[in-house]
């Protein structure tokens, strides 16, 4: 048995030491060909080698067998000998246009930096054996095709130095083509170098420093680079194909809304791409063509606001307020969109018009013509906004008010080339215009107002409870008062205090620590509004200057301290009414409610029961004790 384990050991380490060298022989890859390059544009030929002993850095050698040599052997460059390139590569190698480039210790690549048409041949990628034995292949070839330039590139119009205004159109034009008997594609790109330095028209190699604005790849994908990602998104740059002459196409580039960071030089560039046999896209042409320079002129160097009239403006009240805005500057050529906004800045209590107090929108016109008022609503139908011409726009309030004082100014933003821009769009530049200070003449109004309580039989639950406010309005012309009645809770030691009919008078002024609550108000045209649901209340006049509150069938919540506030009503020359700011307020007068006779009537009759009641029980407990003790003495007897 011993004698037949031998020989089949020695076999097995035989076939294993066989299979280990199978397994890591050496192995030169090279891309399968045949590959199409262009002649004067560049070829790189990556070339790796595995499976190999020795060292990690691993040596390579270039042969090329010409088409045209019968196939002689040309040494074109190597990694460990300065003087193994055969003399047509001499000097090509020495000046770096033919050299090797590692990637790796055992992957390198085959440049030539300008391919000539007398480079085409079959390249053999050779590796120098670092193995203890020659197993494997050693050297792979590539068979390399070098065909014409036939790549051309050209454009009908360049960028000429004159500034162009922020928020035009750019439009640029360029027409390439290939004319080749292999199947290649075309891409375009359109870009800009923001140092404004030109590029020239150059073969071969990429340009690093530019800004890829928008291209169509070789597959007719059109897509942004990613600066201008989001202004693709938004629809202002688009790439346009369209059939030109001469087997050429025209691709026209279109930037909407140009912006001040849009200054620069801008160029295309054409590249030709082919498909190797390993189905990978390679670019085997380039050019690019320097269209011009191009300078953006901001808007902010341009763009005036004014409003007129200018200064200080005083009117009588009803008196109609025309303001006008004027926008200059804007481009002629270029079609932006508009807000104008009147702005408002003063406080009707001031007795002169002045910079303070929170700035409000009066109106605004939209872009697209809508006019819309802030939060006055009311003068919507009191005034009109209006574009009276171009870049002229007009505020008109029918008939003043007291309130309209204040400074004015107008607000214009600017959508620079965005006619009609989203809600979300930002405006490109905002200006304000200088303040118009509006002073309006009032009339002197005098404003007193005083309340009372009426004599009368003392107030209970149940009872109407009747207040009076004299108001009266001292001016010349229409005047009206609007009353408002108030009522605050009774302070603590009013309540506790015992009270008596002459309580009832009038103290000096209501309590300020509590919130009054509004319960009724005589408009100055006469309509009633009552805000208290917990009873029911009216409100009337009844003389020129006295109004009647009236609280129906009170309850306990409607005691308390009433007092009633007059505003001053003047009428305009148009008949329309306004708030003339005089006001006046009146003394606080004291509401108790008594309790009813019914309920004084309540407390003895339930006193009287109850101490009925516990001298019925005493007396019966008495009499019953006394009755039990001497029926006990009575049986102790016998």
């Amino acid at each position: 048995m011993r004698t037949m384990m031998a020989p089949m050991k020695t076999a097995l380490f035989v076939f294993l030491h066989w299979v280990l060298q199978y397994a890591v022989c050496r192995e030169v890859t090279l891309p399968p060909g045949t590959l199409y390059r262009v002649a004067g544009f560049p070829l790189s030929l990556p070339c790796s080698v595995s499976g190999y002993e020795g060292p990690r850095t691993q040596e390579f050698e270039w042969f090329l067998y010409r088409d045209d040599a019968a196939g002689r052997q040309m040494g074109v460059v190597s990694t460990r000998d300065k003087g193994f390139p055969y003399a047509p590569f001499q000097a090509r190698v020495r000046n770096g246009e033919v050299r090797v480039e590692r990637d790796s210790g055992d992957k390198v690549r085959l440049v030539i930096q300008r391919l000539r048409a007398e480079d085409q041949g079959k390249y053999e990628c050779y590796t120098p054996s670092t193995d203890s034995s020659y197993q494997g292949s050693y050297s792979g070839t590539v068979p390399v095709k070098v065909i014409p330039d036939t790549l051309q590139i050209s454009y009908s119009r360049s960028l000429t130095s004159q500034p162009v205004p922020e928020g035009a159109e750019l439009i640029l034009t360029c027409s390439a083509g290939i004319q080749s008997e292999q199947l290649t594609h075309l891409s375009i790109m359109f870009g800009k170098r923001s140092d404004g330095e030109g590029l020239g028209s150059r073969a071969g190699g990429e340009v690093s420093t530019i800004r890829e604005i928008i291209s169509i790849d070789n597959l007719l994908a059109v897509g942004p680079g990613r600066s201008y990602k989001k202004r693709y998104d938004d629809g202002e740059i688009t790439l346009e194909k369209r059939s030109g002459e001469g087997g050429l196409d025209v691709y026209v580039m279109k930037m909407k809304g140009l912006q001040p960071d849009d200054t620069g030089s801008y160029f295309c560039e054409a590249s030709q791409w082919i498909l190797d046999p390993d189905r990978s896209w390679q670019k085997i042409a380039q050019r690019t063509l320097d269209i011009g320079n191009l300078t953006v002129q901001q808007l902010a160097e341009s763009l005036s606001v004014t409003s007129s009239p200018r200064g200080e403006v005083t009117l009588q009240v009803g008196s109609p307020l025309i303001l006008t805005c004027q926008v200059l500057g804007l481009p002629s050529d270029v079609n932006s969109g508009l807000l104008v906004q009147w702005m408002k800045r003063g406080s009707v209590s001031s007795d002169v018009a002045g910079p303070g107090g929170v700035e409000v929108e009066v109106a605004r016109m939209s872009p697209d013509g809508v006019v819309s008022w802030g939060d006055d609503r009311s003068r919507a139908s009191g005034g009109s906004m209006e574009k009276v011409a171009q870049g002229k726009y007009s505020l008109k309030l029918f008939s003043a008010r007291p309130l309209d004082s204040g400074v004015y100014r107008c607000v214009v933003s600017v959508y620079a080339g965005r006619s009609d821009p989203g809600p979300s769009v930002p405006a490109t530049l905002t200006q304000r215009s200088e303040g118009v200070t509006v002073n309006l003449k009032t009339k002197d109004v005098l404003v007193s107002a005083a309340a009372q309580l009426p004599r009368g039989p003392l107030l209970k639950r149940g009872s109407t409870i009747t207040l009076i406010c004299n108001a009266t309005v001292t001016t010349t012309g229409p005047a009206q008062a609007q009353v408002q009645w108030l009522r605050w809770p009774i302070p603590e030691p009013i309540i506790k205090r015992e009270r008596s009919p002459a309580a009832d008078v009038a103290l000096p002024d209501p309590p300020v620590d509590d919130k009054p609550r509004l319960v009724a108000a005589l408009m100055y045209d006469g309509v009633a509004k009552i805000y208290a649901n917990s009873s029911e209340v009216s409100v009337d006049r009844l003389s020129a200057v006295s109004y009647r509150l009236r609280v129906h069938a009170a309850t306990m919540d409607d005691q308390g301290m009433y007092a009633c506030h007059a505003e001053a009503w003047g009428q305009d020359p148009h008949g329309g009414w306004y708030n003339t700011g005089a006001k006046a307020e009146s003394n606080a007068v004291t509401v108790y409610l008594y309790a009813r006779a019914a309920d004084l009537l309540l407390i003895p009759l339930v006193i009287g029961v109850s101490s009925a009641l516990f001298v019925g029980i005493l007396i019966i407990a008495t009499v019953t004790c006394c009755f039990m003790k001497r029926l006990a003495r009575q049986r102790a007897r016998k």
